[in-house]
């Protein structure tokens, strides 16, 4: 049986919660994990470390799973896989119900946002099939207002600081935050020219172009490889999927390393690319999938051009 403000509810109970101050955020978070130990629920948690070490001041960390947030928020892709092995593991043990709480990635914290957008978005249906309590706590002293816009509209109920758990009419369901490619946000130009250009090439010369252009970066071998194989597949993906022309453009810099893939096509069908694996091989997602396992960031959207895959390494 699910307890406190979820009890009666079936799936994904998602939560956001907005604190202006160290003991604003102890309010809403420290009651929801001692209720949560004292019904005997898994409890976790997934600060970054400052957070983390304000919550033991006031509350046993040892009553509950900490997981390290700096790596369970690594990327998105990354996130929701995790936290479903770990929600599918708690079930398994008979768990009738799930809390978690954690700090997800925004510019105020030194993380991208478009792609933990539509992080929190997406949770709201991948992580449905389990009896789960999720909140989310937002820092408004950093938080840019961009994203606090956004965590309105990705969570479907609000905790508040005094207590109350309330139905959040901002909410918009995933099919409609996640509005078409040519919507979604861009990141800003690179200042200069890219060091390569290529036109209609295969996946085999998109690789080869990309090892040439790695070479004086000083990005280490196996990371070189990693990005080089994200890359090789978003070249596929806009081959097979997507709609001439092709073009892929390389940046590359002490360190770091930009690729743009764009196709004349739409884009994928389905939203949630890229941060839920695709049940079917033969589907766009699964590459796009890859690449955002590995990829320090992803960010796709539509242009005057069309579709575009911009990987960072």
């Amino acid at each position: 049986m699910r307890t406190g403000a979820a009890e009666g509810h079936e799936g994904y109970f998602h939560e956001a919660a907005f604190y202006a101050s160290d003991q604003e955020l102890l309010d809403v978070v420290v009651p929801f994990l001692e209720e949560g130990v004292a019904a005997g629920e898994p409890v976790l948690v997934a600060f970054g470390p400052v957070n983390e070490r304000l919550l033991g001041t006031a509350f046993d960390l040892a009553k509950v799973t900490v997981i390290p947030g700096d790596e369970q928020y690594l990327r998105p892709a990354v996130a929701i896989r995790r936290y479903r092995e770990l929600f599918a593991r708690c079930v398994a043990d008979g768990a009738a119900q799930v809390r978690v709480v954690g700090d997800v990635p925004h510019p105020g914290a030194g993380q991208p946002w478009d792609w933990w957008a539509r992080y929190e978005s997406v949770v709201n249906r991948v992580f449905d099939d389990f009896p789960l309590w999720g909140l989310c706590p937002y820092d408004t002293r950093i938080t840019p207002e961009h994203v606090l816009d956004d965590v309105v509209r990705t969570h479907p109920r609000l905790a508040t600081v005094d207590g109350r758990h309330v139905h959040n009419d901002g909410y918009e369901v995933p099919a409609r935050f996640l509005s078409p490619w040519r919507e979604a946000p861009r990141p800003l130009p690179e200042a200069e020219p890219p060091v390569t250009d290529l036109r209609d090439p295969t996946a085999a010369e998109a690789r080869r172009e990309l090892r040439a252009a790695l070479g004086p970066s000083g990005i280490g071998r196996d990371r070189t490889e990693d990005f080089v194989m994200a890359v090789s597949e978003a070249v596929t993906n806009a081959f097979v999927h997507g709609r001439p022309p092709l073009r892929v453009r390389i940046w590359s810099g002490p360190g770091r390393a930009v690729v743009t893939v764009t196709d004349g096509g739409a884009g994928p069908v389905d939203p949630f690319t890229g941060l839920v694996a695709a049940k079917e091989t033969r589907s766009a997602g699964v590459g796009l999938w890859m690449a955002h396992q590995i990829c320090r960031h992803v960010c796709m959207y539509a242009d005057e051009e069309g579709f575009v895959v911009r990987l960072e390494c």
